[in-house]
């Protein structure tokens, strides 16, 4: 392979950030927030000055950046020095011992679907579903191989997969979008595990190890001509992780890692708000976020580093929202493509990261309000969907909920579009991001925002207005009333959707009400069909009432729930929920529907634990 200089082709200088973020607030107290919120929309980003150097290092990153090689920089009048690793990185997030055995045994285990490993087409002529294809190209797999038996036993795997992956790709391409394999994102992410894991692909066969190393230096050249050509903002700050970590790791490594710092500061900033959410408004983008830096900051500490404080302090702003959207049982709501993600995983990433806080109740910014009534937990997404620019799997969920009452779901979201391609067909991928899909109401059986491919959203809901408030109750106790409404349906149908929740503080009480109010002075003629899903959790039991006005839910605990509604009939039909491994799983929804006036018109409801 043709060596390349170590410096950069010229790349416009970064504009100075000089803010600090905001302080992180573990807990908010309850307040009326104000009346209109265009979160995702018109988000504030949250802004981070570049990590302070001296007048030497700020030169030294000028100059990298406008292309003059490390070596002049470093060391003038001395030799290149040979490319190898200066540390062994300590790996602190664990994988799946599940899918390493998998691969041991000679399968890629992605969200419950087996491939062999020998039909894998690694040049990525082939299409391939788009969960086997990240963890594929971004070598994810690693971290699970380590994670399922000794390194000696899993070297001659390793080896074999990486053998084929650069038989395929021999040379990074002239520029991105040469197939995934060279994605930003993509190669971002598989630069930072082969660093993390090099143990497992420099172990054996010597003239593999020196192949290797020769690609990990060429990758990180071509990152850093390429990493501003990213796909979105997580791709580039992946890429930016992974330049920081070769010029931690590789020799000569003082400009790149300078380069990286100012760079990474300044791509975090533009990627989520300053409440810590990102404009994705992800759960599984917040968690690739986290699991970036805390693999990042493994790295400074190999190099007996501290990593810049704005890194720690994105980490500290990351996890509360987070937090925001587990359920009792510790694992997350079905938000924004993401699955049930199991506790197991949310408790091993936090503890890497670190950080010890509490939930986030009202993440405005992000746009999820969070209710926490003893056993109870109410998530009601209070936001538009994300721009296109930060959507991967973008939702139209605005206005939906998810309950759950202890370690048990009893109203879920469908989730999961972001895991089709493994036992959830891809051709379900973009159902699954539909306002059906979600526990909210729908007009004339259409998305309160457009649903596009590619997770892309179109125009629909632009404005969302929250209020949020604690109501004092006749039997002495409180209640928290949630009220939103949003404008997705006032172009087509000239009606705005408002939803009303009031949870009472002993959890055992949600009463809601759905109302449609026209959206200009003069509501429209005629009639148009409605349906409130309630997408139940997967282990409810459900049975209709006499009346058909209600139903009954049973919980594996014993428990008993009364549903009932004063907007006509309750039906029960099919749903399917996606589990904490990406898997779905058959489920039931209550279903109220019939015509409205364009007029407008209100709906009744009750969700009460029985004694």
């Amino acid at each position: 392979m043709a060596a390349e200089p170590d410096g950069i082709g010229a790349i416009p200088e970064d504009p100075a950030l000089t803010a600090d973020p905001s302080e992180i607030r573990a807990e908010r107290p309850e307040h009326r927030l104000d009346p209109r919120i265009d979160t995702g929309r018109d988000i504030a980003l949250a802004d981070f000055s570049p990590p302070s150097t001296g007048a030497a290092d700020r030169f030294i990153r000028f100059a990298y950046r406008l292309g003059v090689p490390a070596t002049m920089l470093t060391s003038p009048l001395g030799r290149k020095p040979r490319t190898r690793l200066l540390a062994t990185v300590s790996n602190t997030l664990p994988g799946n011992a599940t899918a390493g055995t998998a691969l041991r045994a000679g399968h890629f285990l992605v969200h419950g679907a087996k491939t062999p490993i020998a039909q894998v087409d690694y040049a990525g002529a082939a299409r391939v579903t788009p969960p086997l294809e990240r963890a594929v190209h971004s070598f994810s797999w690693l971290t699970d191989l380590e994670a399922c038996a000794p390194r000696e036993q899993c070297v001659p795997v390793a080896e074999r997969i990486l053998t084929s992956w650069l038989q395929a790709n021999p040379a990074p391409p002239s520029k991105p979008g040469k197939g995934p394999a060279w994605a930003v994102g993509n190669t971002g992410m598989r630069l930072m595990n082969w660093l993390a894991h090099a143990p497992l692909i420099l172990s054996g066969d010597k003239a593999l190890r020196n192949r290797t190393l020769v690609h990990i230096s060429a990758t990180a050249r071509w990152l850093d001509r390429h990493v501003n050509r990213a796909e979105d903002g997580l791709a580039e700050v992946a890429g930016w992780c992974a330049i920081v970590a070769a010029g931690l790791l590789l020799p000569e490594g003082r400009p790149r890692r300078l380069y990286g710092e100012a760079g990474l500061v300044k791509a975090l900033g533009d990627l989520m708000g300053d409440d810590g959410g990102l404009l994705s408004r992800s759960p599984l983008a917040q968690m690739e976020a986290i699991t970036l830096l805390v693999r990042l900051r493994n790295c400074y500490q190999a190099t007996r580093r501290d990593a810049p404080q704005t890194v720690e302090r994105v980490v500290e702003l990351l996890v509360p929202p987070l937090l925001a959207l587990t359920h009792g049982d510790g694992s997350l709501g079905s938000w924004q493509g993401s699955w049930a993600v199991s506790a197991s995983d949310i408790d091993d990433l936090v503890k890497a990261s670190g950080v010890r806080t509490r939930p986030l109740r009202d993440v405005r910014q992000w746009g999820y309000q969070r209710v926490v009534a003893q056993k109870a937990i109410l998530q009601f997404d209070t936001a538009p969907p994300p721009l296109p620019a930060h959507a991967r799997y973008g939702c139209a969920s605005t206005l939906a909920f998810e309950l759950s009452h202890g370690i048990h779901r009893l109203v879920v979201n469908c989730g999961g579009a972001a895991s089709g391609g493994g036992l959830v067909p891809v051709r379900l991928e973009q159902a699954l991001r539909a306002t059906a899909a979600h526990s909210t109401l729908t007009l004339d059986d259409a998305n309160s925002t457009a649903v596009l491919i590619n997770g892309a959203i179109g125009s629909g809901v632009s404005e969302v207005d929250i209020d949020r408030k604690t109501l004092a109750q006749e039997n002495g106790g409180n209640a928290t009333r949630l009220e939103a409404s949003h404008n997705g349906y006032a172009a087509r149908h000239g009606l705005n959707h408002q939803r009303i929740l009031i949870l009472r503080d002993d959890g055992t009480e949600l009463r809601g009400e759905d109302v449609l109010l026209p959206a200009g002075r003069k509501g429209k003629r005629g009639k148009v069909g409605f349906a409130i899903r309630f997408h139940l959790g997967p282990e409810v039991e459900v049975s209709p009432t006499v009346d058909g006005q209600g139903a009954a839910l049973s919980l594996p605990d014993g428990s008993y729930w009364q549903f009932r509604s004063t907007a006509g009939e309750v039906g029960i039909e099919d749903s399917l929920w996606v589990d904490g491994q990406g898997r779905p799983q058959a489920t039931q929804q209550l279903v109220i529907q019939g015509m409205v006036s364009r007029g407008g018109g209100n709906f009744g409801w009750l969700l009460k634990k029985m004694r």
